[in-house]
């Protein structure tokens, strides 16, 4: 039997010392909803003096206590409010705080594996539920649930006959409505909240690759796995729909039907003729039923929202189970940045076959080697594994004789620059974006890094210099120049190992001379990795390594396996027929 789950056990790890603030708004709230019937009592009252026309005189004072009573009820009311949002905003801030710390500790191909679009998703909208439930929902709900309270107590005071018909249909609804509110509605709530998590990783794979669909006028369904994951949303939310319809149907219905029974009560007690006591209260059941109607709608709905709520936590917690990258704390140091490969192996979790399977190799320190290959041959996955990215799967990859499981991962990061083939830069200044490999870093570094990434040419175009912000609202750059600010970034960094995966991919012929400039001036005195397919740009490299379906396959100079001629020599041969192609009429 599945146990349902208790959405304020769940948050109770984030409130700290707020849960008794969270009670006390609760309570107040409710309590503001009791105090409110004070109010229709008082009106019950005037309108009994109104019919029998006796001590009109009173109905003023009468009133005037009604108003005053129903502003104390506001003023609970606003005051539960301010417990809950307080709290709210002390949870929420708690759990992303919570969640932002133990990303910073997971490895970084986590991001390519979840897709940037969930993780955000869950820091932004799960964590977010948390505030709107907790701020909003749990007032409303003891308001929902106190004031059908409340009311049934006046109703089956004044005339018990009458109130049991009112409160008949809103019983019926519940019984049409509790089939819904079940296990089934929260797998629904759980596959929405995949399905919105899909659409929003695909759809920033999809904004990013835009111009690439405006060059070829193709639509969004060139990108399938984004044209897919709406048309999956939108089946699901149109058979959903129909699911629902019916219950929906009912329950409306017999919430709203309770007119209808207070009609048919109407006459048939009036049978014997109309008392001005029938009169009374049925002006006055006629006057209160709409509030039980919303209330018990609220009640029926906030059961929906404490679903999405639970899926929400389990979202975050689903995060924080990711296991980080171990960190032993040690203080090993490594004695150079020779990088060896001792029959590595990685496979991607849930792949069918591995990335990698038994690749050795050893890059000496201050060389500068090449990974080529096919599409698919494990060239990124292998420098990325370099870089600790994830851990391997088996075998060890060791920096200056340590392997890298033992070195702080703090102090592999100074070790290591990676320059990649899409270089993202924030909506921030230049210099701020340089000064993320060195926070502490002064205008007279950032300024010699970008010399020396031979940006010199950009920031002369650009009034404010290194205080240009770039992206929205600020000036953009082209992807030649985002890379030279890219690779100022590592030369700020000034890290003894660099890894370059396809870092001229989106550099113009142009930008491409300013760019391998500045690699050269970057891997002076460093243990150099690029992952290339122009092989133009490798053909100097000490060592190339030829990468397929997860295997070394070849390695050796440029001379050495052109005269194997095995894949590379095929590979180069390719390439310059195509650098060599050309349109004539």
């Amino acid at each position: 039997m599945k146990v349902k789950k208790n959405a304020l056990k769940m948050l109770k790890e984030y409130l700290g010392g707020f849960g008794k603030i969270v009670t006390l708004g609760r309570l107040l709230a409710g309590g503001s909803a009791l105090v409110a019937m004070v109010t229709y009592y008082e009106i019950w009252k005037i309108m009994d003096l109104a019919i029998s026309g006796e001590n009109l005189e009173k109905i003023p004072a009468m009133g005037r206590t009604a108003v005053g009573v129903m502003i104390l009820s506001m003023l609970m009311y606003v005051l539960a409010l301010m417990c809950t949002h307080v709290s709210a905003f002390h949870i929420q801030a708690n759990m992303r705080n919570k969640l932002m710390k133990h990303i910073l500790t997971l490895p970084l191909g986590v991001f390519d594996e979840e897709g940037s679009g969930k993780i955000r998703r869950v820091v932004n909208d799960s964590t977010g539920a948390t505030e709107t439930y907790v701020a909003h929902v749990l007032p409303d709900k003891a308001v929902a649930a106190a004031t059908p309270l409340g009311l049934a107590v006046l109703m089956l005071a004044f005339d018990w006959r009458i109130g049991l018909i009112c409160i008949i249909p809103i019983i019926i609804g519940f019984l049409f409505i509790a089939g819904m509110m079940g296990p089934k509605m929260q797998e629904s709530m759980k596959y929405y909240q995949n399905a919105m998590e899909t659409i929003s990783s695909e759809g920033v794979e999809y904004i990013r690759g835009i111009p690439v669909v405006k060059t070829f006028g193709q639509t969004v369904f060139s990108f399938k796995r984004f044209g897919a994951a709406i048309d999956d949303f939108t089946s699901w939310a149109i058979n959903y729909t129909k699911s629902m319809t019916k219950p929906m149907v009912r329950f409306m219905t017999a919430i709203n039907s309770v007119f209808v029974a207070l009609v048919a009560g109407a006459y048939f007690f009036s049978r014997n003729g109309v008392s001005p006591e029938l009169v009374l209260n049925m002006m006055y059941y006629i006057i209160i039923t709409p509030l039980l109607t919303v209330a018990m709608t609220k009640l029926a709905y906030s059961g929906e929202q404490e679903m999405t709520l639970v899926d929400a936590i389990e979202r975050v917690d689903k995060i924080l189970a990711i296991e980080p990258l171990n960190d032993n704390g040690s203080k090993l140091m490594p004695k150079d940045t020779t990088i060896e490969l001792e029959n590595v192996s990685y496979r991607y979790p849930n792949a069918k076959k591995d990335a990698l399977s038994g690749v050795s190799l050893k890059i000496p320190a201050h060389s500068h080697v090449a990974f080529v290959g096919p599409s698919g041959g494990g060239k990124t996955t292998t420098a990325q594994l370099i870089a600790r990215f994830f851990d391997v799967t088996g075998g060890s990859i060791k920096i200056g004789g340590l392997d890298i499981r033992e070195i702080k991962q703090e102090e592999l990061m100074k070790n290591v620059s990676f320059v990649f083939q899409d270089s993202h830069l924030l909506k921030r200044t230049i210099a701020d974006n340089v000064r993320l490999s060195k926070p502490e870093a002064s205008d007279e570094e950032v300024l010699y890094a970008l010399k020396m990434a031979q940006c010199t040419d950009i920031l002369e175009k650009l009034p404010e210099g290194i205080n240009t912000v770039i992206g929205s609202k600020g000036t953009y750059l082209s992807g030649g120049e985002c890379q030279r600010i890219a690779i100022a970034r590592a030369f700020l960094k000034n890290a003894p190992i660099i890894i370059l995966d396809e870092a001229t991919a989106f550099a113009d012929p142009d930008n491409e001379a300013s760019v391998q400039k500045a690699f050269e001036e970057l891997a002076k005195d460093k243990t150099l990795v690029m992952i290339a397919h122009r092989l133009s740009t490798v053909s100097n490299a000490d060592n190339i390594f030829v990468l397929e379906n997860g295997k070394v396959t070849e390695s050796g100079n440029h001379k050495e396996l052109m005269e194997k001629g095995g894949k590379y020599s095929t590979m180069y041969a390719e390439y310059e027929k195509s650098v060599k192609w050309k349109v004539v009429a």
